[in-house]
C-alpha cells in the first residue's frame, strides 16, 4: 500500500509573509521593556547622530532599539554583543525589538560602552519613579557584597618578572610581524599578516597594561649589618631571612581583576560587587577590587542618598562590613540612621591583663558604639538583623540572569554591566510587584 507523506523541498523558491507584531503575545515581558524604553528621554543619544536632513550618510539606528535590546538581553542573561547580534537575526523576540532594522555586534558593543553615564542617571531616575509609586521605601536598606567572576582565568595571572618577559616577547613578535608585512606583496597574505599583527599588538597592550597595574615591590630589609655579619640573635632566623616576600599577580586578560576566594572555595579573578537593596529593589550598586566588605558600607549609604534623595532609616550589614570607625562616622554625619550589624565575636582572652584591657577599651568607647552594642544584644535588634538574608534573594535573581560572570573586562566596563543588571532587575521586579498588588 502506497503511503502519502509531505517531503522537504528546500530548493523551492517562495515568499514568506511575517507579521512580527502577531508573533509576540500581549503579556510578554518584552512589551514591558519596550514600553519602558519608549518613555525615556534619549536626547543625549539623538544629539550624537550626524545623519540629518540632506547631509550624506546612511540613517542611524534608533537608540531606543539598541537600549531595548540590551535591557531584554540582560533579562535573558545574554552579555555578549556577538551573541546578541545572532539572536537579532534568528530569535522572534529580538526580531520584534528590531522591527526589521539590522544591527551588528560592533554597533551594539559601542552603544553599550557609550551609555555608562546615561545608565547611571537612568538607575537614579527609575528609582525616583518607583519611590513615587510607593514600591520602594527606605525603611530598611540592606547592603552586602557578592563575588562576580571576571572574564579572565587564573592561568592569566602573572608575577612581575613573568610580565616583563612577556612584554619583551610581545615586542619582538610585533617587530617580526611588521617586517613580514612590509616584505609581503600578495594582497591575501597581507590581510592575514595584518590580522596577526593586530592580535600581537593587542597582546602587547594587555601585557603592558598588566605590568603597569602591578603593585610596587616592597623594599626588602637588609639582613646584614654594616660589617657584613649576619644579624644578632634578636633578629630574624636564617629560615625566615631566606623566605621570599609574597608577590602579587596580575592578569594579562583583565588587569583590574584581583584573585578572590569565591563562595565555592576556589580562588579566581573576580570583582566584589557591593549591592544595596530595599523592598527587593537594587538602590545602589558598585563593583570594587577589595576582597572583603570591611569599611565599604558608608560609601554605599552615600550612593543610596545620592540616588534616592534621602537616607535609610535602618541599615543592615553583614558582620565585619561595618567597623567601629564607620559607625561613629555614620552617627556623626547621619544621626537618623540606625545600624544593624553584629559586632565581631569576642576572643576569649586567657590572660587577666588582656581581659582588663578589653574592658577598659569598651568603657572608653563613645556613646554611639555603646548604643549599637546594646541594640544588637536586644531581641528586637536580632529580629531586625534576621531580615538581612533577604538580600540573598536579590543576588540570586541577578545571578540567574548571568550576573555571576562578567563578559566585559576592566572595572569601568564591569560597572556598565552592573548598572544594566540593576536597571533590568528593578524593571522585572516592579512588574512582579504590581501584578501581586493587583491580585491581592
Amino acid at each position: 500500500m502506497d503511503i502519502r507523506i509531505r517531503q522537504a523541498e528546500r530548493r523551492q523558491a517562495g515568499f514568506e509573509l511575517v507579521d512580527l507584531e502577531s508573533l509576540v503575545v500581549d503579556e510578554h515581558p518584552v512589551r514591558a521593556v519596550w514600553c519602558f524604553v519608549e518613555g525615556l528621554d534619549l536626547r543625549v543619544f539623538y544629539d550624537r547622530i550626524k545623519a540629518r536632513g540632506e547631509t550624506p550618510g546612511r540613517p542611524a539606528t534608533d537608540p531606543r532599539i539598541l537600549l531595548a535590546l540590551w535591557l531584554y538581553a540582560t533579562v535573558d542573561g545574554v552579555g555578549s554583543a556577538r551573541a546578541l547580534a545572532r539572536l537579532c537575526e534568528h530569535h522572534t523576540i529580538y526580531r520584534w525589538i528590531c522591527g526589521g532594522v539590522g544591527v551588528n555586534h560592533t554597533m551594539l558593543s559601542e552603544f553599550r560602552l557609550d551609555s555608562a553615564e546615561y545608565l547611571d542617571g537612568l538607575l537614579t531616575s527609575s528609582l525616583a519613579a518607583l519611590m513615587k509609586e510607593g514600591l520602594v521605601t527606605l525603611d530598611e536598606v540592606i547592603t552586602d557584597g557578592t563575588k562576580v567572576r571576571a572574564a579572565a582565568s587564573r592561568s592569566s595571572m602573572r608575577r612581575k618578572q613573568s610580565l616583563s618577559e612577556l612584554k619583551e616577547k610581545a615586542r619582538i613578535r610585533v617587530a617580526e610581524l611588521k617586517q613580514e608585512l612590509e616584505a609581503d606583496s600578495a594582497a591575501g597574505e597581507r590581510r592575514v599578516s595584518k590580522r596577526r599583527l593586530s592580535a600581537a599588538e593587542d597582546r602587547a597592550r594587555r601585557v603592558a597594561a598588566a605590568l603597569a597595574k602591578h603593585p610596587a615591590e616592597p623594599q626588602q630589609e637588609k639582613d646584614q649589618s654594616e660589617g657584613g655579619e649576619p644579624p644578632s640573635a634578636g633578629g630574624k632566623s636564617d629560615k625566615q631571612s631566606k623566605e621570599k616576600p609574597k608577590q602579587e599577580r596580575v592578569s594579562t586578560t583583565d588587569p583590574d581583576a584581583p584573585l578572590m576566594k569565591m563562595a565555592d572555595g576556589a580562588v579566581r579573578p573576580a570583582y566584589n560587587v557591593q549591592v544595596s537593596s530595599a523592598c527587593g529593589f537594587v538602590v545602589a550598586i558598585e563593583p570594587v577590587q577589595r576582597r572583603n566588605d570591611r569599611g565599604l558600607a558608608p560609601a554605599m549609604v552615600a550612593q543610596v542618598e545620592r540616588r534616592c534623595g534621602k537616607l535609610p532609616d535602618r541599615l543592615l550589614a553583614d558582620t565585619g562590613a561595618m567597623t567601629a570607625a564607620d559607625i561613629v562616622m555614620i552617627t556623626q554625619t547621619h544621626p537618623s540612621v540606625q545600624v544593624f550589624s553584629p559586632p565581631p565575636a569576642r576572643k576569649q582572652a586567657s590572660k587577666p591583663q588582656s581581659k582588663a584591657r578589653y574592658e577598659r577599651n569598651r568603657a572608653a568607647e563613645p556613646p554611639c558604639l555603646k548604643h549599637w552594642r546594646a541594640r544588637m544584644d536586644s531581641e528586637e535588634g536580632k529580629a531586625v538583623y534576621k531580615r538581612r538574608s533577604n538580600t540573598e534573594h536579590v543576588h540570586a535573581r541577578l545571578k540567574n540572569r548571568g550576573f555571576g560572570r562578567m563578559v566585559l573586562r576592566g572595572l569601568s566596563k564591569v560597572r556598565i554591566a552592573c548598572l544594566l543588571h540593576a536597571i533590568t532587575h528593578n524593571l522585572i521586579w516592579a512588574i512582579s510587584r504590581r501584578r501581586a498588588l493587583k491580585t491581592a
